[in-house]
Parts: structure tokens; sequence; C-alpha cells
């Protein structure tokens, strides 16, 4: 498999799918998580994200339906896709939830720290800031 570059990312068997479920996601709100990618792409089951929330299932990898060369290939493309729609990207530490220790989820078997964070890496669509209506004041100094 070729290596995906910024020139031809969007000729990769994946980038549709990817491009639908970025749309989806940001249809519903602000934020895109790969984890909601792989869901909308039907590569990962909500019950399967909450065992691993949960801490019942030691890795998020193991329970998504595509081999990990796939699974990094569309994380890389995910990660262009919001770079193009102008998505800042922002890391975000997963916890387990309830009761007990919330110690840090890990997202693969390897736990790499580079894959750790491209997994937890989320991207927030950046709305420009509302310019108050600039009224004169009625007690003039102008």
């Amino acid at each position: 498999m070729k290596k995906v570059t910024l020139n031809d990312y969007r000729s990769d068997k994946f980038y549709p799918r990817i491009n639908r479920a970025v749309a989806a996601i940001l249809d519903r709100g602000d934020v895109v998580t790969p984890i909601e990618v792989f869901q909308e792409m039907s590569l990962l089951e909500r019950e399967r994200v909450e065992d691993w929330r949960g801490g019942r299932i030691p890795y998020l990898e193991k329970v998504i339906r595509c081999n990990l060369s796939s699974a990094g290939r569309i994380l890389r493309l995910l990660r262009m896709h919001a770079h193009d729609l102008n998505l800042r990207p922002s890391l975000t530490v997963y916890r387990r939830w309830g009761k007990g220790p919330k110690v840090p989820l890990r997202f693969s078997k390897s736990g790499i720290a580079a894959i750790e964070e491209s997994y937890s890496r989320h991207f927030v669509r950046v709305r420009p800031k509302r310019v108050k209506n600039l009224e004169r004041s009625p007690y003039g100094s102008e």
C-alpha cells in the first residue's frame, strides 16, 4: 500500500467514506473525533466503545473492524481532511468510566505515543467570533 500524501489523499479508497462521516458528524456538532468517524464508517460499534470506556476491553484497536494498517490510514486521511476543513486539532485524554480509579485508556496494543495521540486527537470547528454592533455612544467623545 503506497503512502498517502497531501497531493493524493482525496483519491484514496477510504476518502469518500471519511468525507461522508465527517460531514454527518459536523451536521450534529462542532467536534469530530476518530472514534465517531470509525462509528460512522460502521467499523466500530457503540457498545464496544462503551465496553472499552468501562475498562472491559484492554485497547480500542481490538474491537475496530478493520486491520491496523487500514485504521492507521483512516487516521492519516482524517487528519488531512480536517486540515483542509480548517478544523483545529485538540488532544484529549480518555479515562476509564465507572467506579474505581480513572486510569487513562489505551487505544492501541503497542501503546506507542504517536499512535495513541492520533486516536485521541479531536478536530474542532472554529467559528468566527461575532463582532458586536458598534453603535455610537449617546455620550459622544467621537
